[in-house]
């Protein structure tokens, strides 16, 4: 057996026959053209081809992949008629008097290899779609129709894929697919997690896998050519349990959060990027109830601008739709160090300068947040939510900030959403117990019980020694919860959960019998609390 570590760009296992795809490829050479007019007009109408290809590949995709995996081919129709890419063709056939397959390869050559040299990712990603779409123009020229002949379902093996290949292969045939090239970022993998479909990039392929029996676990990131019988054992019981899941998902798909009695509640996801949406989506949230907002901090090393917040914010809400997004305010602190924000060290950092202590004393990074969150607000159904609040003073500073940051925009003419929810974290004892006064100032809350739990049994989360005095069941932490919902109520506040407790099923009839409006938690664990849910009596 070989066990061969990659890069996973698309979660779940494949177990199956390994093959390798040969791609096509139309032998370009470099000739001189008398007419180049006539060379130029020959490229036009290989280019209208093309378009007219990746019309029927956008139509054939929406319909098997939806409307957010089809859009690659929408962009790669709007590339073609970019008019620096053309202005390449042009000038090179008309100037060196050379034929349009070679223009349009070496453009294609020239602009793949500019899109890969930059440092973001996304763009470097792009770099594939340049050679794709030139690819086709060539292949079109050249008159070589490309195929893919799968007579039974197979892993895939290729130096890359094109997003345009991947989406004509018989997806009931395509088990999974293992790449030397390729991003986690590309359009090609976006396709594979959108088509449910394992699949990893920047794996060292050989030629003598052809023909293997092999497992792909894009969850682990790893591949077997020749597996043992222990390990074929033991992948095909985790890719028993992981297809139950997936049944799960079909079953549960679309239906309400709903007890017996017809008690209903919103279910709603906790994710950490922008990535994660994908996750929602699937697992069929009704929204995101923490959107964790300090992740884009995190993964810099400088600070996010307006424009990066902006985009990261906006993108999440597009994508959702209409959907309600909770994206937190800044959570730097306690185990959360970031080191560009140069804090002091302190002896007890939990509870220290974190969080809403940051935004409140550093306002001009507060700032930059809130307008990006105002602006993105415009594209979809945001709300914002303040962590580690203790006080209504608190409250009213942030709430006049905000009116600051909303002047600033309205006499700028920029566009947000006037009326935007504002919610704010119930994590400290002091917040639980002046709820009554906290809910006549926002809209809603949503209970951290990660953090209220360590401040209220005076135990460090972090502190493994510690384990066996840590209760999250704690009666005190339960009439907590239970004081925050009815004072939230009798307020006007709705009340959420978005600690993990929110997903313990121990307590999930307890915080229903409570009144609780909504529950966010992991995406993968929505549709089983769905299940629970649905089985589930107040009355009896």
């Amino acid at each position: 057996m070989i066990t061969i570590k990659g890069k996973s760009s698309s979660k779940g296992i494949a177990i199956g026959r390994l093959v390798k795809y040969v791609k096509p490829e139309a032998t370009v050479k470099r000739e001189k053209v008398s007419d180049v007019e006539a060379e130029v007009a020959r490229y036009e109408t290989a280019r209208d081809t093309a378009k007219e290809q990746l019309q029927k590949l956008y139509d054939k995709a929406l319909k098997e992949v939806g409307e957010s995996g089809a859009a690659i081919f929408e962009v790669h129709q709007m590339m073609l008629e970019d008019e620096d890419y053309n202005d390449s063709i042009y000038n090179m056939i008309r100037t060196d008097a050379v034929n349009a397959e070679f223009a349009v390869a070496k453009t294609g050559e020239n602009f793949s290899e500019m899109f890969a040299g930059m440092d973001d990712e996304y763009f470097a990603a792009r770099a594939t779609d340049v050679k794709d779409i030139s690819e086709r123009i060539v292949s079109v020229l050249a008159g070589v129709a490309g195929s893919l002949d799968m007579s039974e379902p197979v892993i895939l093996m290729a130096e890359d894929l094109a997003p345009s290949e991947t989406v004509q292969m018989d997806k009931s045939k395509l088990l999974a697919f293992v790449t030397r090239l390729g991003s986690a970022n590309s359009h090609t993998a976006i396709l594979a997690r959108t088509m449910g479909i394992p699949s990893m990039v920047e794996v060292d392929i050989q030629d003598d896998w052809d023909g293997k029996m092999t497992i792909v676990d894009g969850n682990t990131a790893t591949i077997y050519i020749d597996p043992t019988e222990e390990v074929m054992v033991k992948m095909e019981a985790l890719k028993a349990e992981e297809t139950k899941q997936k049944q799960l998902l079909l079953e549960l798909k679309g239906k309400e959060n709903v007890t017996l009695d017809g008690t209903k509640v919103n279910l709603y996801a906790n994710i950490g990027n922008v990535g994660d949406v994908a996750a929602v989506l699937a697992n069929d949230a009704g929204g995101i109830g923490l959107f964790r907002s300090e992740f884009l901090y995190l993964g810099t090393d400088n600070y996010p601008s307006e424009e990066d917040q902006f985009n990261a914010y906006r993108t999440v809400a597009q994508n959702m739709a209409g959907k309600k997004v909770i994206i937190r305010t800044l959570d730097i602190g306690a185990d959360k160090q970031v080191d560009y924000f140069q804090l002091d060290k302190e002896d007890n950092p939990a509870m220290g300068l974190r969080a809403i202590r940051i935004c409140l004393e550093r306002p001009a990074i507060f700032k930059t947040q809130l307008r990006a969150l105002l602006r993105a607000s415009a594209f979809g159904n945001i709300s914002i939510m303040f962590p580690m609040i203790i006080s209504v003073e608190e409250v009213k500073k942030i709430k006049g900030i905000l009116e600051e940051v909303k002047a600033e925009l309205r006499e700028a003419n920029v566009a947000f959403k006037e009326d935007i929810e504002i919610g704010i974290m119930i994590e400290t004892p002091a917040s639980v117990m002046i709820s009554d006064l906290l809910a006549e100032e926002v809209d809603f809350f949503s209970i951290g019980t990660n953090d209220l739990t360590q401040y209220t049994l005076a135990i460090d989360r972090q502190n493994a020694k510690l384990e066996p005095f840590y209760n999250p069941h704690h009666e005190a932490i339960l009439r907590m919860i239970n004081m925050v919902i009815q004072n939230g109520h009798k307020g006007g506040a709705w009340v959420g959960i978005c600690g993990e407790l929110g997903a313990d099923p121990e307590l999930t009839r307890r915080f229903m019998e409570m009144g609780i409006d909504e529950l966010s938690v992991s995406p993968s664990l929505i549709l089983g609390l769905r299940k629970s849910i649905r089985e589930m009596d107040l009355k009896g």
